[in-house]
């Protein structure tokens, strides 16, 4: 795992300095859901960086809290789906690297527009029939924030998955109770969300999503239970800020850029492991 480990501390670099590039954006969720997406797009998910939107035969990622991604971009760049050193223009006037994914830029990698969120475990599902009709055998992943499980169409989608047995979808919720407000706990309630989606009727496993021999073992296990009746749901713990010591843990760093001070102290924390865009 510790070419992982690497990896994701390169991506973390990439996060703090591509917000503090465009003093605007959002470090705290991207940092936490780190190790996820690094393990996911280098080492379990099989795809393909020659960027097809059909998605045809491999595996396909819907990122449904749109807010993360300078995560999501450094992702999709360092595993060669666009040159590294886009990342630079994160933000900035008629760059493809929008503040939230948007299709209409046409950035390979990203398959919806995901800045409302709500919507990602709706369109994950289409796809995951789709493959099934297309006799496809690949799978869907999906990751959402436990704040946007506010939403209601989540769980309009999560009750048609369960009817419907689509058993080729894994979705990961990012549990570190925090959104933009404040703790999830305080904003609205979620509860004991493992035995909610299981009252829903999906297959349940839990994550220490900022431990990656961990997030590498749960999702390898979910990628076993596909295709047995069930959708497959992950709640992944992890810390908001995770890397950085003075961000983790809080929602205060959910949505703005550190100042140059701040920048030199969190890039000191993270190794630089595959060279700075």
């Amino acid at each position: 795992m510790a070419e992982l480990t690497a990896i994701a501390s390169q991506i973390r670099r990439d996060i703090v300095r591509m917000v503090h590039g465009a003093s605007s954006g959002h470090p705290g969720g991207s940092l936490g859901c780190t190790d996820f997406l690094t393990a996911l797009y280098f080492k379990v998910m099989k795809h393909n960086p020659d960027f097809n939107m059909d998605a045809v035969n491999e595996d396909v990622f819907f990122l449904s809290n749109g807010h993360i991604s300078p995560l999501f971009y450094s992702t999709l760049a360092r595993s060669g789906y666009f040159d590294v050193k886009e990342l630079a223009s994160f933000r900035k006037l008629n760059t493809r690297l929008q503040g939230h994914p948007a299709t209409h830029e046409h950035l390979p990698g990203v398959r919806i527009a995901s800045g409302s969120l709500g919507q990602g475990m709706s369109v994950a599902i289409g796809a995951a029939l789709t493959k099934k009709l297309n006799k496809d055998s690949h799978l869907v992943f999906s990751l959402h924030g436990d704040g946007e499980l506010n939403e209601g169409q989540i769980w309009e989608a999560v009750l048609f998955a369960a009817h419907h047995k689509v058993d080729n979808l894994i979705s990961t919720i990012d549990w570190n109770g925090q959104q933009i407000d404040g703790p999830t706990d305080k904003v609205m309630s979620l509860g004991d969300l493992k035995a909610k989606f299981d009252a829903f009727g999906w297959t349940t496993l839990e994550m220490r999503g900022n431990d990656m021999d961990d997030v590498v073992a749960v999702l390898e296990k979910a990628k076993t239970l596909t295709g047995q009746g069930k959708p497959i749901a992950i709640m992944m713990h992890t810390s908001m800020g995770k890397g950085i010591d003075f961000m983790e843990g809080t929602h205060e760093w959910h949505g703005i850029a550190p100042n140059d001070e701040q920048l030199a102290k969190a890039l000191a924390q993270l190794p630089e492991t595959l060279g700075d865009y």
